[in-house]
């Protein structure tokens, strides 16, 4: 690799402007630590900063042959505790690949924060398609590829849930039991703490929802891996709606593997349903409904789903308790001084809360 001193080119995107990539990355501290740990990797590097980090950065990072990479660190300023490990990530997705889960080929994991403020880790771009709308999942597949995608999507989950921890090296992880009840505490710790800490409004229904679920968390089967954010959109798609990759394991854990197919569900809406997360690809022609997700899904693990609208309304309350955290480090300025327009977000958590209290209104 030639001089570092050459690679000053950084932007951001729509995820955040110029100030915020410049602060997240230290063009030279990080041009060094790539030549000296990535093979063939070519000076000057350019940095670019990815739509669709909004709680982690993403960068795409180009080197003088063209060649990509993606980099992931925390976001800059204040992060709660426990949130944003990028060792424990990069050796996730490292365990993935060789049990035959789709993952970006992780290679180098930087814990030194002196190279650029934070520890970081670095994969491979994997080239295809991330559909974040309806718009780009129409001009990106086919029909009958949107229809692969959502099939292909719960046969890498039920892939992912079949996994033997311990034989991956993945068996100290996490707890293998009570994994909804120490999720509840968590999420319900980190609310509080954006609320009180950061400034963020109370949502009443939060609590109440915390509340009647933690008295009725169904008996966890035997834990599996659980990713904890499985959706469409983090995953990468071949033109014939395969999934190449699975994208964003910062919440991965040993668990009860149905939160992540209640979790899925609500982030799964038919046409004419509003989005959990402002924005959908699945109410395009051709995606498969949320009941024939489920019974792929059950097909291939032959799981019993006797307490699965539990699930999904903990999976609305959770995402709940994560927005009102990222809306938290957004107004308290540390994701940087971009453009993004967060004032959507209390609606958005407060809609969130409203169907996870519905949804709980049926449960024994």
């Amino acid at each position: 690799m030639t001089d570092p001193r050459a690679t000053s080119d950084i932007e951001g995107t729509e995820a955040g402007g110029p100030s915020t990539a410049r602060r997240a990355i230290d063009t030279v501290g990080v041009s060094k630590w790539f030549g000296a740990n990535v093979a063939g990797v070519v000076s000057p590097l350019r940095f670019r900063l990815i739509a669709g980090g909004r709680s982690n950065l993403t960068f795409e990072v180009t080197d003088g042959a063209g060649k990509r990479y993606v980099l992931r660190r925390p976001p800059v300023g204040h992060i709660l505790p426990t949130a944003h490990d990028m060792a424990r990530e990069h050796r996730i997705i490292s365990a993935m690949a060789p049990a035959g889960v789709p993952v970006a080929p992780a290679l180098g994991l930087c814990t030194d924060e002196a190279v650029t403020g934070a520890a970081f880790y670095v994969t491979g771009f994997v080239e295809g398609l991330v559909p974040r709308s309806e718009e780009e999942a129409t001009a990106g597949l086919e029909e009958q590829a949107r229809h692969r995608a959502g099939l292909d999507l719960m046969d890498i989950l039920a892939r992912i849930h079949g996994l033997d921890a311990d034989a991956v090296g993945l068996g100290d992880l996490g707890r293998k039991e009570g994994y909804v009840a120490r999720q509840l505490k968590r999420w319900y710790a980190q609310y509080q703490a954006s609320r009180d800490t950061q400034g963020a409004p109370a949502v009443p229904d939060i609590d109440e929802v915390h509340d009647a679920l933690s008295g009725r968390v169904p008996p966890q089967g035997p834990a599996a891996v659980v990713h904890g954010d499985y959706r469409l959109d983090n995953c990468v798609l071949a033109p014939d709606g395969r999934v190449r990759a699975v994208l964003d394991w910062e919440l991965c854990t040993l668990g009860d593997p149905l939160a992540d197919l209640g979790q899925l569900l609500a982030y799964w809406p038919e046409p004419g349903e509003r989005s959990a997360l402002g924005h959908t690809a699945t109410t395009a022609p051709g995606f498969p409904c949320r009941d024939e997700l489920v019974a792929r899904y059950q097909a291939a693990t032959g799981r019993d789903f006797g307490r699965l609208d539990f699930y999904v309304a903990f999976a609305y309350w959770k995402l709940a308790c994560i927005l009102e955290g990222v809306y938290a480090r957004y107004a308290g300025g540390a994701m940087g001084d971009d453009d993004f327009d967060f004032s959507s977000y209390p609606d958005t958590i407060s809609w969130l809360a409203t169907r996870a209290k519905d949804a709980t209104a049926g449960l024994a």
